[in-house]
């Protein structure tokens, strides 16, 4: 039973025929890496303004 599966299965992605959309994929990744990258210019100053707040409040206490 293990054997006739393995079959089935190893057949039917040698059919396939194609490797994947490797343009779409970059195409996918320097979209996003160009989002967090205007997302970190933006907010990144908001971000650390925060951060430091928080690091702050805790070492100084309230």
């Amino acid at each position: 039973m293990l054997t006739w599966l393995r079959e089935r299965l190893a057949g039917r992605w040698a059919d396939r025929g194609d490797r994947g959309d490797v343009p779409g994929w970059v195409l996918v990744t320097l979209m996003t890496a160009g989002l967090v990258l205007t997302l970190w210019a933006v907010a990144g100053p908001r971000l650390e303004g925060v951060f430091n707040d928080a690091i702050d409040s805790v070492s100084t206490g309230p």
